[in-house]
C-alpha cells in the first residue's frame, strides 16, 4: 500500500473560468511540484483537454485521471471520473449531444482553448461550456456507471452549484458512493445534518481555475500499487471511490 496525494478537480484553460496559463503541461507541473502523484483534469462539460493532460502527466510522473465537471439540469455540479481515456472521451461526445449551443463570448466569460501534446493551443471551443446540461443528476450518474466510471457530487459544501444548496437535501437516489468538499472542517457539522454522508467516501480537491490553487500534498488515499502501473493505480482509485456501491452490489 502507498500513499497517494490527490488532485481530483481542476479545471484547464478549456474551462472559460480558468487562467489561460492553466495549461495540461503547467498542471502536471504544478501537481508534481506540490508533491501531488493522482491528478483529474475536470474541465466544464468536455474531456478535450484530458489526451494531453495524459502526455504530460507522464513526462512528471503524474498519474493522469480524465474527467469532467459536469452541470446537470438540476444546475448541480458532479464529478466525473473515468479508468480509461476512450471511456471519458465516449462520454465527452454523449454530453456533447446534450449541451445547448450558446456562443461563446471570451470578453465576457473567457477563452476556452483545446490544447494538443506540445502544450500548444490548436483550437478554441465555439460554445460556452459552463451552462446546465439536459441530463438529469440520475441520468449522469447512470451514465457514468455504465462506463466504469465513478460520479459523485462536487462541493458539497459551497452554495453555488452544490447539490445540498440546489435540492435543499443530499438525496438517497442516486445511490452516490462518495462526495467532495472544499473545506474538510465543514464535515463534522455536514455529518450532523445530513447522516447518510458518513456512510460515503470523502473527497477534498481544489477546484483550481488557477496554477496557485492546485492543492498541495493535503489530501490522499492509501492504494495497493504492487506490479506499478498506472493504469492500476487509475483503476484502484475509482474502485475506492466506488466501495460503497460495489458493498452493496
Amino acid at each position: 500500500m502507498s500513499k497517494y496525494f490527490c488532485d481530483l478537480h481542476i479545471h484547464s484553460c478549456l474551462s472559460p473560468c480558468a487562467d489561460n496559463d492553466m495549461t495540461p503541461a503547467n498542471i502536471a507541473g504544478m501537481a508534481m511540484i506540490n508533491g501531488l502523484g493522482i491528478v483529474a483534469v475536470t474541465d466544464h462539460n468536455t474531456c478535450k483537454n484530458c489526451p494531453a493532460f495524459f502526455a504530460h502527466a507522464k513526462k512528471f510522473g503524474i498519474v493522469p485521471v480524465a474527467g469532467m465537471e459536469l452541470t446537470t439540469s438540476e444546475d448541480v455540479h458532479v464529478v466525473c471520473l473515468f479508468r480509461n481515456l476512450s471511456d471519458a472521451m465516449e462520454f465527452d461526445s454523449y454530453v456533447e449531444s446534450k449541451r445547448a449551443k450558446i456562443k461563446n463570448k471570451p470578453d465576457i466569460f473567457g477563452h476556452q482553448y483545446l490544447m494538443d501534446e506540445a502544450d500548444d493551443i490548436i483550437g478554441e471551443e465555439e460554445y460556452l461550456l459552463i451552462n446546465a446540461v439536459d441530463i438529469s443528476i440520475d441520468e449522469a450518474y447512470r451514465e457514468v456507471l455504465s462506463r466504469g466510471g465513478v460520479c459523485y457530487p462536487a462541493h458539497i459544501d459551497r452554495i453555488s452549484n452544490g447539490i445540498i444548496s440546489m435540492l435543499g437535501d443530499f438525496p438517497p437516489e442516486p445511490n452516490f458512493t462518495c462526495f467532495e468538499l472544499r473545506d474538510s472542517e465543514k464535515y463534522p457539522e455536514l455529518c450532523q445534518k445530513h447522516p447518510v454522508l458518513c456512510d460515503l467516501v470523502k473527497t477534498k480537491a481544489s477546484d483550481a481555475h488557477s496554477l496557485t490553487s492546485i492543492s498541495e500534498a493535503d489530501f490522499s488515499i492509501e492504494i495497493d500499487d504492487e506490479d506499478y502501473s498506472s493504469d492500476k493505480v487509475r483503476n484502484s482509485l475509482i474502485d475506492i471511490l466506488l466501495s460503497k456501491h460495489k458493498e452493496k452490489s
